[in-house]
């Protein structure tokens, strides 16, 4: 199985910046995809990003495409979301989640999730 823990979260004004980390235990991570999820109160799950860890492709959801950037750190097991220009509407919580390396954007594709870190933007 695959543990993995989310940090970096808090609180931020709006137009600041965060990078959340999701620290990975267990399976090489090389052997999975790594997505970033979120979730506001009284809203659904929405994906954020993916990370192919082996390939290194991306993918961004629209409402962050220019605005988040996934990355990873191979060494230290880590994948990262750096949040830049944040607004009110990007807080909830983080959870990042790992699945086959052909997970995509939906929640059901990942088998394994973090338990969350969350993401407050004030205005």
């Amino acid at each position: 199985q695959v543990q993995l823990v989310e940090s970096g979260g808090g609180l931020v004004q709006a137009g600041g910046s965060l990078r959340l980390s999701c620290a990975a235990s267990g399976r090489p991570f090389s052997n999975y995809a790594v997505g970033w999820f979120r979730q506001a109160p009284g809203k659904e799950r929405e994906f954020v990003a993916r990370i192919n860890w082996r390939g290194a492709t991306t993918l961004y959801a629209d409402a962050v495409k220019g605005q988040f950037t996934i990355s990873r750190d191979n060494a230290k097991n880590t994948v990262y979301l750096q949040m830049n220009n944040l607004k009110p509407e990007d807080t909830a919580v983080y959870r990042c989640a790992a699945g086959a390396r052909n997970s995509g954007t939906t929640v059901d594709d990942y088998g394994y999730w973090g338990q969350g870190t969350q993401v407050t933007v004030s205005s």
